[in-house]
């Protein structure tokens, strides 16, 4: 994945343990817990608490694990994958909190519909965790499948969302 030299990180400290968000000049790039599976390697980006996104996306996040919001309103730039894992990324925005949605169902809603797989893969690989909601996809038979926060953590967000 590619991010902007100017990129910055702050640490969040969440119920679910330490998370580390990175933004360029306009937008969030990253979000996720520490030590999850496909994480940049994030040492390199200077640590800048104060920067206006970074701001914004904790505290955006510290309300959703206090159950107080369900939405996010953070700029998000979500340019750093292929093409088509972008596409996949873009679509799990529009699975409102509280909902999930199959693998199946992202692969029909971008005109991929043999490729469930591959966007299994590409989700997994989704860099703002929690605000663009991978945990809200599962299997075609409900099943839990797949977080690279680990499956326990994808549960508790879904209890969050009261979807479990």
């Amino acid at each position: 994945m590619k991010y902007s030299p100017k990129t910055v990180r702050c640490g969040l400290t969440t119920p679910l343990g330490p998370m580390t968000l990175a933004a360029h000049d306009t937008a969030l790039v990253w979000a996720g817990f520490d030590g999850q599976k496909h994480a940049p390697d994030t040492n390199h980006w200077p640590t800048s608490a104060g920067h206006p996104v970074l701001r914004l996306a904790c505290e955006q996040l510290q309300q959703y694990f206090a159950s107080g919001r369900t939405e996010f309103d953070i700029p998000l730039d979500l340019d750093s994958g292929t093409v088509f894992q972008q596409s996949a990324w873009r679509s799990l925005l529009g699975i409102a909190s509280g909902t999930t949605c199959s693998y199946a169902a992202i692969s029909q809603h971008i005109g991929k519909p043999k490729a469930v797989r591959a966007v299994g893969g590409a989700i997994g690989r989704n860099p703002i965790s929690i605000i663009v909601p991978c945990h809200r996809v599962v299997g075609s038979n409900g099943a839990l499948t797949g977080y690279a926060g680990g499956i326990d953590r994808k549960i508790a967000l879904l209890r969050i969302e009261r979807s479990l």
